[in-house]
């Protein structure tokens, strides 16, 4: 099994108990308002990072993270953009993908602050859309949080979201 991280809108903090609940990941996923390179450094040191801007990042991380990316981690594929409605995809498309671009199983967004797992007729065509929360100033009454998506055999096996001191927030599949 391969354990994927989720974290967003860290805004240049990256607390201790963010980094001990992704130490054990395979790939760390970050959407967006990273707030400073030395964020991705630190997350680089437990796993591949792929990461994407949001509304308060500038472009000081070099070519390397974009507006949108779309990994592949154990072969399943990921859409990734800071705003929700970057990832969401209609039958008039999706500003994230080009005609003919392979559908995505799992969109990973941050912004909002608020965790979120959206499956069903909702996440369509996609199996699921994620906002792992925010590692620094939640709202919604959510603490601070990371989400996780459990990938076996090219699947998505389970997707959640934690708080900072490992309580289990949202939780599908598995």
């Amino acid at each position: 099994m391969k354990l994927v991280g989720l974290i967003s809108d860290t805004h240049g903090r990256l607390p201790d108990a963010a980094l001990g609940a992704l130490a054990y990941c395979n790939h760390i996923i970050h959407a967006g308002d990273i707030g400073g390179p030395s964020v991705l450094c630190e997350l680089e040191t437990l796993a591949p990072v792929t990461a994407v801007l949001g509304n308060n990042d500038f472009d000081e991380y070099g070519q390397a993270v974009g507006r949108f990316a779309r990994p592949v981690i154990d072969g399943v594929r990921f859409l990734v953009a800071h705003y929700p409605r970057d990832v969401k995809i209609s039958f008039a498309g999706s500003g994230a993908l080009a005609p003919g671009d392979p559908i995505p199983q799992v969109c990973v967004h941050g912004h909002t602050h608020v965790p979120e797992i959206v499956t069903g007729p909702e996440a369509r065509p996609a199996t699921y859309v994620v906002c792992p929360g925010a590692a620094f100033r939640p709202r919604g009454g959510f603490p601070a949080s990371v989400g996780f998506i459990e990938l076996e055999a090219g699947r998505v096996r389970a997707a959640r979201v934690e708080s900072l001191d490992g309580e289990v927030l949202l939780e599908m599949g598995a």
